[in-house]
């Protein structure tokens, strides 16, 4: 029954030429009930699936897929053999990255890139993905690992809803449409918007913990999608009040003490880390300017909660690249990716070496065979290193020399 009702979902979608751009499927609340739920099934909770995140992934999991699909954010095995990336591209991750372990030789020392290090181990008992074996609990945190799960950060009910004060609450007017996207509706008397990707807000309690509020962001309405030529700009806000937390003090619910000596984090730039994110192009070439300076790669919250505002900068189309003033601000999301990525710990880019690039191209166990210091590629494939990048071409930094990111702000290579 319930890939009948995903096959039908699936072909009017197709039909409605809906693949490749934001859904409307979840409008910004509760979906339609059968979606997810079997009136007569025997499964806890009625669910499609064995679990909450298998029955999320009977729709955001496609085999079959040759590339970024709209909604998506798993790839299949099938669709992923060794050497070959993970397809989707969307701003979190493909979660597909956590069933792709390396193996390489690393100073003679054989070693192990384990999967289950690139980011958050969902429970989804139909599609493979299993407990996390490093974590019985968060990073810095008290959550169960064994009950992680999509509906861990997502209300899968959609009852968040923001409105036309200005305000997030759970009851009120109507929800009736999405507020995720720069092209959604804005809330009016009569009628509320989602929050941000259905995401828990003030009161929802999983795993022992309980959320604080709703974080402001917007995204393009076509947001899985290859950053090759143009990038994807998510818009993040900055706001605390009126049923809002920051995007930091959101992720703390579950990390709430990550590090014995933690990076700050929710704090403004300032004038000099702005300054060096703004001048700097790639390793050695800091001639820069504020109006074209941002990347996805390492992207930063702005200090304004107007959603009008933070429309009209999201966007896939390079039209709106202006990098941060002093007032805006790092946050968990600047380095790592929410669902998972190509790296170690869900971050942007391979921090286990000095280098990013070989030449004009990106490393890989097929660009640089044999070399001794396996750090370069960690056993992935150029193509796989590519995906991890989003496609960029590796032209685009310091040839033989770019260092890692983490310059873009501090700007010390």
């Amino acid at each position: 029954m319930r890939w009948a009702f995903v096959a039908v979902l699936a072909a009017t979608l197709v039909a409605a030429g809906m693949v490749g751009i934001s859904s409307a499927y979840h409008s910004g609340g509760a979906a339609e009930c059968t979606g997810c739920h079997t009136m007569h099934g025997s499964n806890t909770y009625l669910l499609q699936g064995s679990d909450p995140s298998s029955t999320c992934l009977n729709c955001h999991q496609h085999t079959g897929d040759t590339g970024p699909t709209s909604y998506h954010s798993s790839t299949a095995p099938a669709d992923m053999p060794a050497g070959v990336p993970p397809k989707q591209r969307a701003p979190g991750g493909d979660f597909g990255w956590l069933k792709k372990t390396y193996t390489f030789t690393l100073r003679g020392t054989p070693t192990t890139d384990d999967g289950n290090l690139f980011g958050h181990n969902i429970v989804a008992a139909d599609y493979g993905y299993v407990v996390d074996p490093n974590n019985a609990t968060a990073p810095g945190g008290t959550f169960p690992s064994a009950q992680l799960g999509c509906t861990s950060c997502h209300d899968p009910h959609g009852q968040y809803r923001r409105n036309a004060n200005g305000t997030i609450s759970k009851t009120g007017a109507p929800i009736a449409n999405s507020g995720s996207y720069a092209t959604s509706a804005e809330p009016t008397a009569t009628s509320a918007v989602g929050v941000y990707r259905l995401l828990a807000g003030a009161g929802y309690t999983k795993g022992g913990v309980t959320f604080l509020g709703n974080p402001a962001a917007k995204v393009p309405s076509s947001y899985n999608r290859t950053e090759a030529a143009t990038q994807t700009r998510v818009a993040y806000g900055h706001a605390t009040t009126g049923g809002h937390v920051s995007w930091a003090d959101w992720c703390k619910t579950c990390h709430s003490n990550h590090g014995a000596f933690p990076h700050p984090n929710d704090q403004q730039l300032g004038s000099t880390i702005a300054t060096n994110y703004n001048s700097y192009v790639k390793t050695g070439d800091m001639t820069g300017t504020a109006a074209t300076s941002f990347t996805s790669l390492v992207p930063f919250v702005e200090n304004t909660s107007d959603y009008t505002v933070l429309a009209s900068h999201a966007k896939n189309d390079n039209t709106y690249l202006q990098g941060p003033s002093g007032g805006d601000r790092i946050t968990c999301l600047s380095c790592h990716r929410a669902h998972a990525s190509g790296w170690n710990h869900a971050l942007r880019w391979n921090i286990e070496y000095e280098f990013m690039v070989s030449g004009t191209s990106w490393y890989g166990t097929d660009t640089t065979p044999g070399d001794t210091n396996a750090n370069k590629h960690r056993g992935r494939t150029s193509t796989e290193t590519a995906a991890a990048y989003y496609d960029r071409p590796a032209t685009q930094f310091a040839e033989g020399g770019q260092r890692l990111l983490c310059n873009k702000c501090h700007a010390k290579d």
